[in-house]
């Protein structure tokens, strides 16, 4: 059964096909993904393999993504989860993106903070890392103010429109806390 939870002002519950036109709206969107590793969605089709892709990573547990939505609403704003989940050595990369008109009303800091208890109390995760590129400043910054410590940075480590991308690498650790 899929794990819903649940912040002051969010939910955070599985991604379905009614959820198509959301993520559409999210990942076609040039402000989300220009920082994201992956060109914008131009096709519904599109969205559709993301939501029948996160239902598969989590099938076979490899990863766990959840839509995000403001309580008392119908629609995602958005989507956070654990990317490379590995169980057998107890650690995940954490992932996540907000649509543009919910930016700055701390959403994505209230549910990675829920992310981070979840993962280390309930998926017994001892370590979780993330990427980020070097100019997603708003992002960067948000994951040292949670307790990330950057580790450093991988060079040309992703690509975004053609162009290899350099990224700072950040974990927080079980013992962190």
């Amino acid at each position: 059964m899929f794990p819903e939870l649940e912040t002051e002002r969010l939910e955070l519950r599985e991604i379905t096909e009614k959820d198509t036109e959301d993520i559409f709206a999210c990942f076609s969107n040039q402000l989300v993904t220009r920082y994201y590793g992956q060109e914008p969605l131009t096709r519904l089709e599109q969205a559709r393999e993301f939501v029948e892709f996160f239902s598969k990573i989590y099938a076979e547990k490899r990863g766990i993504r959840w839509g995000i939505k403001r309580k008392g609403t119908n629609h995602l704003i958005g989507t956070i989860g654990f990317n490379l989940w590995l169980p057998k050595h107890h650690r995940a990369e954490i992932g996540y993106e907000i649509h543009p008109d919910y930016w700055r009303n701390g959403y994505a800091r209230e549910a990675i903070a829920k992310l981070i208890s979840f993962g280390f109390e309930q998926l017994d995760l001892t370590r979780i890392g993330a990427v980020v590129f070097l100019e997603n400043d708003a992002s960067n910054q948000l994951l040292l103010n949670l307790g990330f410590e950057k580790e450093g940075i991988l060079r040309a480590y992703m690509y975004q429109n053609g162009v290899p991308n350099d990224v700072n690498v950040y974990s927080i650790v079980k013992t962190d806390l």
